[in-house]
């Protein structure tokens, strides 16, 4: 399983990248930087049924029972991408003193779950995509090609070098050291 650090990170880099780059500055009017960090921590939902576990541990269910079933597949970001097509016409809602646009929270968080369930379909696993209606599974399983001796390695490695090239790009693109 990738971990927590990879999927927000990740998520919050390609939410900013897509921002820096492909959207024009009207647009990124549109989509401000609370989006961005919206995005990384949509890239951890899927992973609340490790939460579900710790209850359903309880009643005699394993992990394997529980993680990667209801929450790693398509259905939940099609859900999310549905409620942003029927959100389109609410009004925004102030949190935080920010003002959020429904249907923009939803495709965020749909955003955020399709990185993180790709990540773990290639790194570490395998997704079930149509479960439960299937337990058909995809997935690369990366780590599986190390050595036995690299492969526990690897994740917390991964998170480590995510975490400082996201740093080394916020540095030149935004100037983060100005803000210290």
């Amino acid at each position: 399983m990738t971990q927590t650090a990879t999927h927000l990170i990740v998520a919050l880099v390609l939410a900013q990248l897509i921002r820096d780059f492909w959207l024009n500055k009207k647009d990124k009017k549109k989509f401000p930087l609370y989006y961005v960090l919206l995005a990384g921590i949509a890239g951890l939902i899927p992973d609340l049924d490790v939460v579900a576990y710790w209850v359903m541990y309880f009643f005699g269910f394993s992990l394997e029972a529980v993680h990667r079933t209801f929450s790693h597949n398509l259905f939940v970001p099609l859900i999310l991408i549905f409620l942003g097509i029927v959100s389109t016409n609410w009004k925004g809602r102030q949190f935080f003193e920010r003002n959020f646009k429904w249907n923009y929270v939803f495709y965020i968080l749909a955003f955020g779950v399709v990185v993180h369930l790709i990540l773990d379909a290639i790194i570490a696993g395998f997704v079930m995509p149509f479960y439960p209606i299937s337990d058909f599974m995809i997935g690369l399983n990366l780590v599986s090609f190390l050595p036995a001796g690299l492969q526990d390695l690897l994740l917390p490695s991964l998170d480590a070098a995510v975490l400082v090239l996201w740093l080394v790009y916020l540095e030149f693109k935004h100037k983060i050291s100005s803000f210290i």
